[in-house]
């Protein structure tokens, strides 16, 4: 096979540059979309379902600066950004994963005043 001779090279100009900025302008908004661009509110149901915690252990931490702060969409509609939930979500995964997290000891059932532990 041979190579076709009329191709020739040439140096580029400000236009390739040009047509090379719209592709890449093009493929970024072709890609997977950013969590930036997808903002969502949630309420406290699909809060619940997403993090197994009592409301008053999610209260505690968002006082504590340990999980996303609620806000006010009107003056009784409280809700939370997903897209901060769910990175608090990873960094819980990642911290328990290396082990950063640390467990609670077991209860000493000897000290209990109900049902005592029979000798």
């Amino acid at each position: 096979m041979e190579t076709d001779a009329r191709v020739s090279k040439r140096e580029p100009n400000q236009q390739d540059d040009a047509q090379a900025a719209e592709i890449d302008r093009v493929v970024s908004r072709l890609s997977v979309p950013s969590r930036a661009s997808n903002k969502r509110a949630i309420r406290r149901p699909e809060l619940r379902k997403i993090v197994p915690l009592a409301d008053t252990t999610i209260y505690e931490l968002e006082q504590r600066g340990e999980f996303p702060r609620r806000f006010y969409l009107t003056p009784r509609c409280v809700v939370w950004d997903l897209a901060e939930v769910e990175d608090w979500v990873e960094e819980r995964r990642r911290a328990s994963d290396a082990a950063l997290i640390k467990k609670a000891a077991p209860p000493d059932v000897r000290k209990r005043t109900t049902r005592p532990v029979k000798q």
